[in-house]
């Protein structure tokens, strides 16, 4: 049903209904808690009932040279607070560890510690999981030219930063 607005523009709940369906804001918000859904139970049977869904995105960003609260924090573009609260938590459960940085004594550098790292490579396994779930529903090619052109837009919004 249309209405005719006091500005005089038009406002159909069709039109809304047809363009929220295919808006990639909820693609993307609806895909990941699909992920999530699936992913979460499986980690639980491996042993990782101690770490959040979203702890992932910060564990993913630790390089092997390490990182700061303060990168990572940027990286995820988090409050510093709400980083150090998440780093606190996974150094007490075993995933990461800190030491004192050399470039700067206000600064700790955070790594991957080996539970960390099994998480990860367990966290591999079940995605692949999920990937080959995803090309059975859509084919490998179009997963693939999904995962590309995401990769590609990404690439050129990074850039225009």
């Amino acid at each position: 049903m249309e209405k005719v607005l006091a500005s005089g523009r038009i406002y159909s709940f069709e039109k809304f209904e047809s363009m929220r369906q295919r808006s990639i804001g909820r693609l993307l918000w609806r895909l990941k808690r699909h992920v999530h859904l699936h992913i979460a139970p499986l980690l639980e049977k491996r042993g990782y009932t101690d770490i959040k869904m979203s702890s992932i995105s910060l564990l993913v960003n630790i390089e092997e040279e390490g990182i700061t609260s303060s990168e990572l924090a940027k990286k995820l573009e988090v409050t510093k607070q709400a980083m150090s609260k998440a780093v606190k938590e996974l150094e007490e459960t075993g995933y990461v560890y800190s030491c004192p940085s050399e470039k700067d004594a206000r600064a700790s550098i955070i790594f991957l510690d080996d539970r960390g790292k099994e998480f990860l490579l367990d966290l591999n396994e079940e995605m692949q999981g999920m990937q080959a779930r995803f090309e059975k529903a859509v084919s490998a090619k179009k997963y693939n030219q999904m995962v590309d052109t995401m990769c590609d837009l990404l690439a050129v919004l990074d850039a225009e930063e």
